[in-house]
């Protein structure tokens, strides 16, 4: 478990790099609320992204990007709701949500940011 822990805070870690050097505002890392957790919270402009990343090192339980169910798009859009209120917006703000896979099985992990997943 701590290994797997590990390689999902290498790949937060480095997509945190990856959405400031596209020049998105990082807001908030591992958000936490009674929903469940954000990885990162980001602003595009006037748009808040919320961005789940998966990070696998192999196949064998499907690529990141396929896992993320009906369940989990609910929970993480549940999440998006409650941050949006608890930050007292006074109307619903531009949103997306984007995933962020990450292929790491070498040196250079494989990254594939699907902007708009949900």
């Amino acid at each position: 478990m701590e290994n797997r822990q590990s390689l999902g805070k290498q790949g937060e870690d480095y997509t945190a790099g990856l959405v400031q050097e596209a020049g998105l505002q990082l807001i908030v890392r591992n958000y936490r609320c009674p929903k469940g957790e954000m990885d990162i919270i980001a602003r595009d402009n006037k748009t808040l992204v919320f961005i789940e990343v998966r990070t696998r090192r192999s196949s064998y339980r499907g690529w990141g990007e396929e896992s993320i169910t009906k369940q989990k798009s609910q929970r993480l859009q549940a999440i998006a709701s409650y941050y949006i209120q608890q930050q007292g917006y006074k109307s619903w703000p531009p949103m997306r949500f984007d995933v962020v896979a990450i292929r790491w099985m070498a040196e250079n992990p494989e990254i594939t940011w699907i902007k708009a997943a949900l």
